[in-house]
């Protein structure tokens, strides 16, 4: 859970404060929305070569460094002296930050037993979103009483204490196996995409990212406006709809194990429909409850997906999981930029009426393109082929356990 706050601290620090930076340095949204854009960015170029580096090095030794990197480039943040500086600073910042949740997505697969994967990384995503709620609060808070750039040494300085907590706290993997390979490195990653189920959710990952990304860029500039006028801080306590979010998703995790991913995505998508719909009523505290519902939905789908590939993924999970980030973060990019020329064209309306259209695309693709039958077990992961998983390291053709993945039987 410490390891998906500090992950998630700074990533989207920014949001609240974009209509400040929008007139400190007398930029338009579309610039501004690029310190969101950099970052997400970073992540999605950097998330599979993370996933190779920690299958080489082991998990827990990149998490930390990771960790530590991201906090030193938000502290440099600070030093920007014009927009481009602050936009180079993020791209960095995203850049390391795969190395802390991606990997540890990873971890949590490959310590956990396989019938309470899904809780621990619900478990995970709620300190994702602990993260990311404190991270905007905080930042609207130092903002309205500070010059901008103490949210980002703030920021930075708790990221750096986190990072030596993690050093110290978190327990050395047991369970790993060192992948020194290149060659095995495309070659798996090629199986991966060859999977139809995995493909299909490296394709709902886009949609989920795009949504949240979405829905919290454009509703900043949304509600600084006329009638609303929110101030920093206001915008920061916005997100305080995340511990909603927080809340839910442990039990939604325990509810995967119990009743399959592809129920869960699709009760995941109506709330996040439902949510969005719901902020196009002209009243803040309608519009709050509208976003409670969005992003609690998206959360939701975040652990269908996250927890589902450790399920189909037989071999190369680090990866596996490295290539989900990077096309999740590839819809998060697409999130903060691309509904500019609808937000230009029909303002908030225009943008939900996206967010609305990507989340039926979300449970479209989840509910055909993941399997209902249930999965082979094939001969081991040198015959991967995308239709059935291999053995996990140690296990026999008739070992003590099956590999059968709990939860994706018959439904």
């Amino acid at each position: 859970m410490l390891a998906g706050f500090c992950a998630f601290l700074n990533l989207y620090a920014t949001q609240p404060i974009l209509p400040l930076l929008e007139t400190i340095f007398r930029a338009s949204h579309l610039q501004v929305s690029l310190t969101i854009t950099a970052a997400t960015c970073g992540v999605a170029l950097a998330a599979p070569f993370i996933g190779q580096i920690a299958d080489r090095v082991g998990r827990k030794r990149v998490i930390v460094v990771s960790a530590a990197i991201a906090g030193l480039t938000t502290l440099l943040a600070a030093t920007a002296t014009t927009l481009n500086w602050l936009v180079f600073w993020r791209f960095l910042q995203g850049i390391v930050t795969p190395g802390v949740f991606a990997v540890t997505v990873a971890y949590i697969n490959d310590e956990w037993p396989p019938e309470r994967a899904a809780s621990g990384v619900g478990a995970y995503v709620s300190g994702t979103i602990l993260g990311g709620f404190s991270g905007r609060v905080l930042a609207g808070f130092i903002a309205e009483r500070l010059e901008w750039q103490w949210v980002f040494i703030a920021l930075g300085s708790l990221g750096l204490v986190i990072a030596a907590v993690l050093a110290f706290g978190l327990p050395a993997e047991s369970r790993f196996r060192e992948h020194p390979s290149g060659a095995r490195f495309f070659e798996t990653a090629i199986s991966h995409l060859r999977n139809r189920r995995l493909l299909a959710t490296y394709l709902g990952a886009l949609c989920v990212l795009f949504t949240q990304v979405a829905l919290f860029t454009y509703v900043t500039f949304y509600l600084a406006g006329p009638p609303f006028r929110l101030s920093p801080l206001l915008l920061g306590l916005i997100f305080c709809v995340y511990l909603v979010g927080a809340a839910v998703t442990p039990f939604a995790g325990r509810a995967i194990d119990r009743f399959g991913h592809r129920v869960a995505m699709q009760a995941a998508c109506v709330l996040g429909a439902a949510g969005a719909a719901l902020s196009l009523v002209p009243q803040l505290p309608v519009i709050i409850m509208g976003l409670a519902l969005c992003s609690s939905g998206v959360f939701i789908a975040n652990a269908a997906a996250t927890s589902y590939i450790g399920r189909v993924a037989g071999h190369g999970r680090a990866l596996a999981v490295g290539i989900y980030v990077t096309f999740y973060y590839v819809g998060g990019s697409l999130g903060s930029s691309g509904p500019g020329w609808l937000w230009a064209a029909y303002g908030w309306p225009g943008c939900v009426g996206l967010i609305i259209g990507v989340q039926t695309l979300l449970a479209a693709v989840a509910w055909f393109g993941w399997e209902s039958r249930r999965l082979s077990v094939a001969p081991g992961p040198s015959s991967y082929t995308g239709q059935s998983i291999g053995r996990l390291p140690g296990q026999s053709r008739r070992g003590e356990h099956s590999t059968q993945p709990h939860g994706l039987d018959r439904r």
